[in-house]
């Protein structure tokens, strides 16, 4: 009996210790692991509460400046965004033996931030806050909207949204290309379902890239800030002392899961530009020099022996054919150093300087090309290789539960492909979405029939029988094929 009692007691005490092992080792992966997050929803947590920034936010507005004012006006500009969604599956051979057959739908509910952008009810907000969504609410205070889609640039991960209302209080817009490195900030956004919340800080670092954009053609600049910002800020307000919008808070720099260093913002200027093209034209109107560009570093300058005496401007990596670029006589391994007299030292400056023309505009582009520097002029165009305003034309198929629409140029030459058709959005239910296929894959090429538009990739998955090979390039842009059996 008490051999038992001691080997109880040793077990128990072996318990505890490898308790408390575990979660030593677990705190130091955590610590030595960090990554980006995306602001999404998530529940409230008691340990996140209780270790609450808002007091250290009030002691800095103290020292830079009285946000007071800044707080009341942007607040009421500062809307909580619901987005529900659902998702049908299948029912499993142990599902038969509690529900009463056919297939289960679920419904999903997240939430975040957005900001009123005009009096008569657009909104924009992130991208991610309204992915995959069948159905998007806006509260405002007591107020609750149904809310439309305007559309989306996942590129800068922004979209706008509309509700029928009017006399909305829209925020006042800055400029973030005056803003300062260490000038005070508040963020206001929805964080944990607290509404209005409002943090403050500075400005630590502009034009930042963090590779966490998943968009082929990613434009990220980023303003970091340490104003607190958590999960359902997600496209709140960053917001200068004067109450201006100065960027869309995107996402966190966290060991956790919730603020614990940087919060970083799109910068308000590029805002502008994505709003009113969506707002105009249903698509964001991208201008392309038709090159693609790398921050230099020592490293690569030594492994291409570039013969540089600084590290000034960007390497180009890549020149599409039929884009101005290699019209002016741009080449791979050039190094552009400036646009419109303004210093190119970053992939991040480059995409942004861009990202605030249109098709059809003209800069003037600085460039070194071995041992020579030369200046021209070029005319931006789309991803086309146009000037013309493009709108996007998605193909809706119910057969095949997908939206469509064709590749552009500009990606069939960054794949080296000639033509394609890409998976905008899958439905739940949908012969792609049965067969595993995911959004963003391009299709070229079904067994030996090419894809070149959607009503070709519809008639032939109608008409394929047995065994199925699907050629393609991937979201992430990798080259392969899927095979499977149609009966």
């Amino acid at each position: 009996m008490k051999k038992n009692i001691a080997l109880f007691l040793i077990s128990i005490a072996g318990g505890f210790i490898g308790a408390y092992l575990f979660h030593q080792q677990e705190y130091q992966l955590v610590e030595e692991q960090p990554k980006f997050i995306t602001l999404e929803e998530s529940q409230p947590n008691t340990q996140y509460i209780k270790h609450s920034t808002e007091v250290k936010g009030s002691e800095i507005a103290l020292e830079t400046g009285d946000f007071v004012e800044a707080s009341k006006s942007s607040t009421q500009s500062v809307v909580y965004i619901k987005n529900i969604s659902e998702h049908t599956y299948r029912m499993s051979f142990m599902d038969m033996f509690f529900y009463d057959g056919g297939d289960r739908t679920t419904q999903t509910v997240s939430s975040g931030s957005g900001v009123i952008f005009t009096s008569d009810g657009y909104i924009v907000s992130n991208n991610h806050v309204v992915e995959d969504a069948d159905k998007l609410e806006v509260i405002i205070g007591k107020d609750t909207y149904e809310a439309k889609l305007i559309g989306t640039d996942p590129s800068t991960d922004l979209s706008v949204l509309k509700i029928e209302a009017k006399d909305l209080r829209a925020i006042p817009l800055g400029s973030s290309r005056d803003l300062q490195v260490g000038e005070g900030v508040i963020a206001v956004g929805n964080p944990f379902n607290l509404t209005s919340t409002v943090t403050s800080g500075i400005v630590s670092a502009k034009a930042r890239a963090l590779n966490i954009v998943k968009d082929k053609f990613p434009i990220e600049s980023f303003i970091q800030t340490d104003a607190a910002i958590n999960p359902g800020n997600s496209g709140g307000a960053l917001v200068n002392r004067k109450g201006e919008l100065v960027g869309i808070n995107t996402a966190i720099l966290s060991r956790t899961g919730s603020y614990a260093g940087y919060g970083f913002a799109v910068p308000v200027d590029i805002v502008k530009k994505v709003v009113d093209d969506l707002i105009k034209y249903g698509e964001v109107q991208k201008a392309i020099m038709g090159v693609e560009v790398t921050d230099l570093t020592k490293d690569i300058s030594n492994r291409l022996d570039l013969q540089v005496k600084s590290l000034e401007g960007v390497l180009v990596t890549n020149v599409n054919s039929g884009f101005s670029a290699k019209k002016a006589g741009i080449k791979e391994e050039d190094i552009i150093l400036a646009i419109d007299g303004t210093s190119v030292n970053s992939k991040a400056e480059f995409d942004e300087l861009l990202s605030y023309r249109s098709p059809g505009d003209r800069i003037t582009v600085k460039w070194k090309s071995g041992t020579n520097t030369m200046e021209k002029a070029l005319t931006l165009t789309n991803r086309e290789g146009t000037t013309d305003i493009l709108k996007k034309e998605l193909f809706t198929s119910e057969y095949l539960g997908a939206d469509l629409e064709v590749v552009s140029r500009v990606e069939q030459d960054l794949y080296k492909i000639d033509s394609g058709v890409k998976i905008s959005k899958l439905y739940s239910g949908g012969l792609l979405s049965k067969l595993g296929l995911e959004s963003g894959l391009i299709i070229t090429y079904i067994n030996d029939y090419k894809i070149d538009d959607p009503q070709k990739l519809v008639n032939v998955f109608s008409k394929v029988r047995g065994r199925v090979r699907i050629e393609g390039v991937s979201k992430s842009g990798t080259k392969g094929y899927y095979t499977f059996y149609l009966r």
